[in-house]
């Protein structure tokens, strides 16, 4: 590791460690606007997608694989679909998983 990817690493800690604990410091003495408190919310979902999708539809990190073939693609709308209807994480999270086993052993 050269010197000026380290520089660049200890710059991206300390501006992240900064950030964040800035929030245990300053605790309830900053209040964010209801706007931003509900936007807030959505930051876990975006960051789910970010990192799911890319995967479904990517299996091998390059092609896309938007065909039934696809394990990932299968289990993932099952998941979804579970999720929505049943509206039950441990169902939608064990059917997506079963879905996906199942068509990775069956071989379609």
């Amino acid at each position: 590791m050269t010197r000026q990817e380290l520089l660049i690493i200890l710059g991206m800690t300390a501006v992240t460690f900064g950030v964040r604990y800035s929030f245990f410091v300053l605790g309830d003495r900053v209040s964010f606007p209801a706007w931003v408190r509900r936007a807030l919310h959505y930051v876990p979902v975006a960051v789910l997608t970010a990192i799911v999708v890319p995967m479904v539809l990517l299996p091998d990190g390059v092609h896309w694989q938007v065909n039934w073939r696809n394990a990932w693609l299968a289990g993932a709308l099952t998941s979804g679909v579970l999720a929505w209807r049943r509206l039950h994480l441990l169902a939608a999270i064990g059917g997506g998983m079963g879905v996906y086993f199942l068509w990775r052993v069956l071989g379609a």
